[in-house]
Order: C-alpha cells, then structure tokens, then sequence
C-alpha cells in the first residue's frame, strides 16, 4: 500500500525539524564559540540496518553529509562484529577516529540508538568541532604532523553515557589529554542533549503515525530523492569531463598537491575518477575515504540543491576508491586538513569539471578555505589556559546571473565566522582589522567576491600560533574566461618584523608575545566569463565605492573610469578592441 503524498510530505517535514532543532539545542547549549557562535556541528537521523542518511539539519556542515553517514555505519558493523560493545537504551557512543568514517580528529562524533519495543528503529548522531583534542599544537592543526598520533587523541567508539549516565572514567581519560579540559563538559552535555532532544521530537512522530508507516515514508524518501538526482544527472550532456585542482603542499614538503578528476556521465549516473592524483603525502593533508566522498556529494548539493538531503541523492554518484592517492588515506597519515581543506579542493575540482555542462547552475570556483587559524597559550589576568579557534569566509566565485558573493562560508558548510566581540571576550585578543579583502575576487563577466581582511594582536601572556589554509600558492579557478581569484596572504609580525611562513598559508608553533600581531587576507572567488564583457557601469560602481582603482579597471576589465566614478564608452570602447586585437 502506498503512502499518501500529504502524510509524506508531513512526515518529511517533521524529520527535518527533528534535525533542525537537534542543531539549534546543540548550538544553544554548547560552550565552545566555535559550535556555540561559528555552528560547527551538524546532527542527523539513520538508517538502524545500515547507517544510510534519513535527514540531516538544514544548519549543519554539507561536508557531514556523507562522513556522518559512514561513522554510523562502521559503528553497526563494529557491533555486529563484536568490536565494539552492544547498546542498551540511553547509551550514547562517542567516536572521532578519522578512518572509521570520519574527517579530522577535531570533530567529535556521538551516535544514540532509538529503540521502538526493544529493537533499534533508528540512530541519531551528531558532530561537534571541539577547539581541542590534545595533539602537538593546540588547536590540533598541526601543519608539520607526519602521524595522527601527533594530530590529537583518537577515539574508537565507546560508552560514553550508559543507559543515560555519564562513565566518569571514560570521561577523565579524555580531559586528561586534551587541552582547557574543564570547558569540555559544557560541549559534552550539550552534544548529549542535542540527541536526547531528537529522541523525543522522533518519538513523538512515531507515536502519531505508527512505525510502520513512518518506515515506509523513509523508504519512499529516499525512493524519490534518488529519482530527483538521476532527472537532474540527465541534463548533463553524455560525455566525458575533466579538470585539476591544486593543494599549496602537504605542509612538510613545499610542492604541490595535485586532485585530477575525471566524471562521465552516462544516461542518469555520473562516475568519479580521481586516477592520476597526487600519492598520500608526508604532512597532514591526506584525506580519508568518508571525506572524499562526502565532498563530492556537498559540492553536487551545490549544483542541484533541490534534491532532497537523503542516502538515495548518493545512489546516482559513483565514486571509484581513489586507492593509492592521499584522497583515500590510512592509518598512520596525518589528516587534520582533510575535513576543512582537501574537501573543498575536491568540490573545486567537481565544480571545473562540471561548469561547461552547466554553465547555468555551476560557478567559477569559491574561496575553498576554512582559514583554519589556532592560537594557543596561557592568559596570566585569568590564570588559566586557553585554545582559540578562527575560522573566517572568502569570496563565492561569479556566476551566469552575477557576482560572487563576499565573505561567504566555506564551501563545506555554513559556519560563520565567531562575533570579534566574542573572541575578544572569551581570549587575550584584540582585533584590529576585519573587513572585506576589496578587490580580491577573479576578474568576469561577473567577478568573483571578496575575501575577508583581520588583523589579531596578542594583548597579554605568551601563546603560540598554527595555520592550516590554503590557496596560498593559487588562487581560486575562473571559470569560462574568468580570472583566478586572489590568493590567501598570510603575515606574521613579531617584535615589529613581517614574517611570511615558507609554506604561506601552513605554519605550527609561532611564538608571539603581547604586541605581536597576526593578519590574514582570505581568497576572493574566481571570475565568470570574459572580463571584457563585464557591464562598465558595475566597474565604474565597484571604482566609486572603492574596490578597484580606476588603473585596475582599465587592467583587469579594458574600462576606462572618469574621475566621477562614471566609464567613458568611446576610450573603453577602443580599450577593448585594442586589447582583444
């Protein structure tokens, strides 16, 4: 018997507000800025007999999409298998090791089972950015790490709350090896109260509608939503398309890291070959399996984002295992960038791929950076140590109907940057600069937007500071004649002397002092077609409000501005010709 198509919508509807609120009472309660402010986290609903993706928050990170999917299921296999212990009603595991489905060691994973007449109808998981997990530099973003040993402490899936209580033992080996400990309990509690606060909003639906019948919607969910990505797929002209993406290094060898994709589209199904990439590498920028995948399943969320968040979009896509590339690493490689950094360079490398099939529904490339900044140290007014974690945003790249947007969040996610009144509140910090990085985005038709500009000087005590950014070396990709974006700036001044890491945007324990300063400028995003055919009333526009100056326009876009801020038509007209003769 088939579902009613009200019923179905209802129900939908109401698992996603399960989700929503899980990451709303999660967010509200956490302690940390960076899930309490920034919304690293994501909370979903899965599959009991596979872990498959039934519905995931509309705030949560696209990159959790997949990873969280593959954390869940790797947790049932381990306890069918006896490699982990079997749950009971209450009991919440906690899991953050990056082979077992998950991402970097930072994003901390807790999955409840929900059970309907002693059997487990569901699961429900969520994953927080904790600020630290021990590691050789706070923060965990260790750019010269050559193990994950040195990366933080990592936690296969155990007990962490049993039957509802919390095991003080498992709890005080991880405060013992972790950094600010003490605030932990706070993200703890409130990672715990997300799914609880799930548990009873699912309840209740179930409760409304019968199991059975809320079963079958998610059976026909997941029906449609694959159905929804293969109509889609079908607008893509069969064929073949390929592109390369690039990693600044590795973080301890200064080369380059090459992503080469290869994607056919066949009838209602597309194929991924990432053969020819670069080898696993020495430094932390490897990436694991449930990672890559799960980055190109965010970046074809991008391109259609009507399909509905389900396992069934992922049915279409498929992903040969990039064996023997750093795109499917294993213990022991280093993996800190892979969730906030190499995803977003495989999402670039689907977006170039793709974007002259879809020239309408694909953009030039985003900045692609978390900006991923630690700072670390000890503050003597408050007698007490302390971790901060910057993320920041950059530039979207330009479209077929305008300009990118500036200062968005990364391409992996919706995190927005901390309140600069928080942090200054929460550390020793002081923020003399934060503004959009004017003029950084690709010249286009539709330009790229802007990246963003802070400056942070330390105010008191002694700390130490870690990058882990990219597009340092190359900016983000036009696109269709499009010019690369501006690449990511990092400067370090220290006792008045600028310094510029040899990795440029990949660094580990700076030493700084009150007075030293750091500034970051992000990427702005890549160009959208012939910047010779960009409307010379917008580059006369972004010249009257001070994006470019009136050399740049004529440069970058053959205009040429009046001292009024307005284009000549007859000298940019001769501009242009000249130039494209």
């Amino acid at each position: 018997m088939s579902i009613d198509p009200i019923t179905l919508s209802v129900i939908q509807s109401g698992l996603q507000q399960v989700c929503d609120e899980m990451d709303l009472t999660f967010s509200r309660a956490a302690f940390s800025p960076v899930i309490a402010e920034a919304n690293d986290r994501s909370d979903g609903i899965y599959s009991a007999e596979d872990g498959s993706l039934i519905a995931q928050g509309a705030g949560g990170l696209p990159v959790f999409v997949g990873t969280m999917q593959y954390s869940t299921r790797t947790l049932i296999e381990m306890i069918a298998s006896g490699k982990a212990a079997a749950p009971k009603p209450g009991d919440i595991y906690i899991v953050n090791d990056p082979y077992l489905g998950g991402t970097h060691l930072m994003d901390v994973r807790f999955a409840m089972p929900v059970y309907r007449d002693g059997k487990i109808f569901c699961w429900l998981s969520n994953t927080g950015h904790w600020p630290d997990t021990g590691g050789a530099v706070p923060g965990g973003f260790s750019a010269s790490a050559t193990s994950v040993e040195q990366e933080g402490l990592r936690l296969p899936p155990v007990r962490l709350f049993k039957e509802g209580k919390l095991d003080t033992e498992i709890y005080a080996i991880i405060c013992s090896n972790i950094r600010v400990s003490e605030q932990r309990i706070g993200d703890v509690k409130a990672q715990a109260a997300a799914l609880l606060v799930g548990q009873e909003r699912l309840v209740r639906i179930l409760e409304r509608y019968g199991d059975d019948t809320v079963a079958q919607a998610i059976g026909e969910l997941r029906r449609r939503a694959a159905e929804q990505m293969r109509a889609n797929i079908r607008l893509i002209p069969e064929g073949t398309y390929r592109s390369v993406a690039y990693i600044d290094s590795d973080g301890v060898v200064n080369e380059p890291l090459e992503i080469r994709l290869t994607i056919i589209a066949t009838g209602d199904e597309l194929s991924f070959d990432f053969e020819g990439s670069s080898k696993p590498c020495a430094g932390p920028m490897n990436s694991v399996l449930a990672t890559t995948l799960s980055s190109v399943y965010l970046a074809m969320r991008h391109i259609f984002p009507d399909v509905p968040i389900s396992a069934g979009a992922f049915e279409p896509l498929k992903v040969k295992t990039p064996e023997g590339t750093f795109l499917d690493a294993h213990y022991p490689r280093p993996v800190s960038g892979c969730a906030a950094e190499v995803s977003q360079r495989i999402a670039e490398a689907v977006f170039a791929a793709l974007v002259e099939a879809l020239p309408d529904r694909v953009t030039a490339s985003p900045a692609g950076s978390s900006g991923n900044f630690a700072l670390g140290g000890h503050d003597p007014e408050r007698g007490r140590g302390y971790v901060m974690y910057q993320i920041s945003g950059g530039g979207y790249g330009g479209n077929s109907d305008h300009d990118g947007l500036a200062n968005g969040c990364s391409t992996i996610g919706i995190s927005k940057a901390p309140p600069v009144e928080i942090m200054e509140q929460q550390f020793p910090v002081l923020y003399h600069r934060y503004a959009l990085r004017e003029g950084s985005g690709g010249a286009g038709k539709h330009r790229g937007g802007f990246g963003l500009d802070y400056e942070i000087e330390l105010r008191r005590g002694a700390a130490t500071a870690s990058f882990v950014m990219d597009h340092g070396r190359f900016g983000p990709q036009g696109a269709l004649g499009g010019s690369d974006g501006r690449t990511n700036s990092v400067t370090v001044w220290r006792d008045g002397e600028a310094m510029t890491p040899e990795h440029l945007s990949k660094a580990q324990d700076i030493a700084l002092k009150p007075g030293d300063r750091v500034r970051v400028g992000t990427p702005g995003g890549g160009g959208y077609g012939d910047p010779l055919t960009r409307d010379p009333k917008a580059v006369s526009e972004d010249v009257r409000l001070g994006r470019y100056t009136t050399a740049e326009a004529l440069d970058l876009f053959g205009v040429v501005v009046t001292a009024d801020c307005h284009s000549d038509t007859t000298a940019t007209e001769r501009a242009r010709a000249s130039r494209k003769a």
